[in-house]
């Protein structure tokens, strides 16, 4: 289990990471990128680094709080472009405090990936929906309200740069280092 306790990294100001954003955007492969983390949430705060996991359009991650009563499908996986908490987080070590189920080397923004894209990683295959997927209290507490910022208001909230929401259409097996496919 992964302690959000460790998380060392500097906080950014908003221009810092704003330089950034080319760089983010320049290295995000288009049409087939990496699967560089994955993250299930058993409980709030609680973090699993599972190397391989299953995914299932019934359950979302396995491991994962989201199947609960009131979960919406639309919101069923969270994901993130690795470029993005990278530039926010640093060292690999400080990435699961976001949250997000899966860190994507593959460019999200909805000119590359918008909503209705198919795409697969692994065995399985994934929607990406409308629902927008924005940072909170705890992105704030965990980066810094500037890094809040970045990625939820101007350009940020444009690009996405929070991250997707997507559901799974094809249940499979991802694995740290599968290929993520535009389909």
């Amino acid at each position: 289990m992964y302690d959000l306790a460790i998380l060392e990294t500097d906080v950014q100001s908003l221009d810092q990471l704003s330089a950034k954003l080319p760089d983010i955007l320049a290295a995000a492969p288009k049409d087939q990128g990496t699967l560089d983390m994955i993250i299930s949430r058993p409980d709030h705060g609680e973090r699993n680094l599972p190397h391989s996991v299953e995914v299932t359009a019934a359950g979302g991650v396995a491991g994962d709080h989201w199947k609960r009563p009131d979960a919406n499908v639309d919101m069923q996986i969270c994901m993130m472009m690795s470029g993005c908490i990278g530039a926010i987080a640093g060292d690999k070590g400080n990435w699961p405090a976001a949250g997000d189920n899966f860190f994507l080397d593959m460019d999200l923004t909805p000119g590359n990936m918008p909503p209705g894209t198919r795409f697969a990683i692994g065995s399985a295959e994934f929607l990406v929906t409308s629902e927008p997927h924005n940072g909170c209290q705890g992105f704030i507490d965990r980066y810094g309200r500037d890094a809040c910022l970045f990625v939820n208001t101007g350009k940020g909230k444009e690009l996405r740069l929070r991250g997707i929401y997507a559901k799974v259409t094809k249940d499979g097996t991802v694995t740290v280092g599968d290929a993520v496919r535009k389909l």
